[in-house]
């Protein structure tokens, strides 16, 4: 559950809504019990003393026969009337009296003169607990509707009260009132009416936090694909906060491919530039009488010529643009490694899962053919095999040679840069290999990691891991880096 509510800014959203509103929810309820419960309980007190004070009055109004018909007629689901000669005394004694009397039948209008029933059977159950206050207390007369004091007492804590009040006759009338208390807030209406309320609030922010991670992904997509060499353009549209980023991350892109293709641009003028001043130098060297001297100046200026080649073979690499697409890497490796052992390199390919992969598959080809051919070179022959670790695509090959000293693992990478031993001047190239294998990988968002193992070295290309065409290039419009293959001539 905590993963998903960190992983998730949907959860989140929706948790925070559910948590205002059972807060906001709670303090209202609160709130509502309190203020309501206590003018119920004025209101039901207002009405039983101006009840009681009205049968008082009917009762002084009117002969002693029919008292008894009024006081039962008077009485209700909830209260009862009766008259005493004498005055309440004990206060639980009067209690019980009053819930005896409350428990009685009312009567029907039968026994009244009338064919039709008052009320259904009493229901009444007389409470457990008692009263915070269980004595009685004088009510004074300008509490209450008549010009004389009463004795009033609590019943249970909640609408129970009884009124004892003194008649003209000398008679003592009293009064008990026992109505449940009102439904609490927690009612079936109120669960349904916030359950409601809470499925609203859950699809609004749902709603919300979609628009908020759409544009999200959008460019978290896009700064993977940038990542691996690709050129995509958000676009510029929706609130003012997202269409500001957008438009940073696509400057910022322009500005990266800006910077690359200047840095192309210069490497291709340098190495185009020295072509000349090469060339004359060879013509000069031409005439040098001395032999053994003309022999090294000419190796000299063909090894200096052949590393402005090859710098501006590097820079032509790096200015073509290759579409992106998704292949079979399993089927590109294998058919590389199947096309150089047909010439007679020693090179196998073990079986591997399938795995398909986006990327610039001549790109990716060439860096493959790089590794392999320099395991085949330096160590006599080459291993390979694709497989995927975790989020990852690897592609691994291993050879039989003297490996690399652990202190030249990273030199390697750089341009130009050849070992002294075993990859010398004399058996190797150019030195140009590992670091056009390095940029490949590193432009497709991966990296090349060399290893020295018990029978050799394994060189690693590692890729992050794609998703399938349709998922990675929604809702991101391409966007094409300008060529600068046309001036690396």
């Amino acid at each position: 559950m905590i993963q998903i509510w960190t992983r998730s800014l949907t959860v989140q959203f929706i948790g925070l809504m559910l948590l205002a509103l059972a807060v906001s929810q709670g303090i209202g309820a609160a709130m509502f019990l309190g203020e309501r419960g206590e003018a119920l309980q004025k209101a039901a007190k207002s009405e039983f003393l101006s009840r009681c004070a009205s049968i008082a009055q009917v009762l002084e109004t009117t002969p002693a026969s029919v008292h008894e018909d009024i006081l039962r007629a008077s009485g209700t689901t909830y209260s009862r009337f009766w008259v005493t000669a004498e005055a309440p005394g004990d206060a639980a004694a009067w209690r019980e009296e009053a819930f005896r009397q409350l428990t009685q039948p009312l009567p029907s209008f039968t026994s009244l003169g009338s064919p039709a029933k008052l009320a259904g059977p009493n229901v009444f159950t007389p409470p457990t607990t008692p009263p915070a206050d269980p004595n009685w207390r004088e009510l004074p007369a300008h509490a209450w509707p008549l010009s004389r004091p009463a004795k009033f007492l609590s019943l249970n804590d909640a609408n129970g009260m009884g009124l004892a009040v003194r008649l003209k006759d000398g008679g003592w009338l009293n009064t008990a009132l026992a109505k449940p208390a009102p439904s609490g807030f927690w009612t079936e209406q109120s669960m349904v009416s916030i359950g409601l309320t809470a499925v609203l609030l859950c699809a609004i922010a749902a709603f919300i936090a979609r628009g908020i991670t759409r544009p999200m992904r959008r460019m978290a997509a896009a700064a993977e694909a940038l990542g691996r060499g690709e050129q995509s353009a958000l676009p510029e549209t929706g609130p003012d906060d997202i269409r500001r980023t957008a438009e940073a991350f696509n400057l910022m892109q322009a500005r990266l491919q800006r910077f690359v293709d200047d840095r192309t641009r210069m490497l291709a003028a340098i190495g185009h530039d020295l072509r000349t001043p090469i060339t004359s130098l060879r013509l000069r060297a031409e005439f040098v009488q001395d032999e053994e001297t003309r022999e090294k100046m000419l190796a000299t200026i063909e090894e200096l010529r052949s590393m402005t080649e090859a710098g501006l073979a590097f820079a032509r690499e790096e200015s073509l643009v290759e579409e992106t697409r998704a292949v079979d890497l399993r089927s590109l490796v294998e058919s590389l490694c199947d096309d150089l052992a047909e010439i007679g390199q020693d090179v196998a390919f073990e079986d591997s899962a399938r795995v398909t992969q986006r990327c610039r598959p001549d790109a990716l080809r060439r860096a493959v053919r790089n590794l392999v051919e320099n395991a085949v070179r330096y160590g006599g022959e080459a291993r390979v095999r694709v497989a995927s670790v975790g989020k990852s695509v690897e592609i691994v090959v291993e050879d039989r040679g003297p490996g690399i000293p652990q202190e030249a693992m990273e030199q390697v990478f750089a341009p130009f840069f050849r070992l002294e031993e075993s990859r010398s001047r004399e058996t190797g190239g150019m030195g140009l290999g590992l670091a056009i294998a390095r940029t490949i990988a590193r432009r497709h968002g991966g990296d090349v990691a060399l290893a020295n193992v018990a029978a050799g070295l394994r060189a690693t290309i590692m890729l992050p891991a794609t998703e399938t065409p349709s998922a990675a290039r929604r809702d991101r419009p391409a966007l094409r880096a300008p060529a600068v293959s046309a001036q690396l001539t």
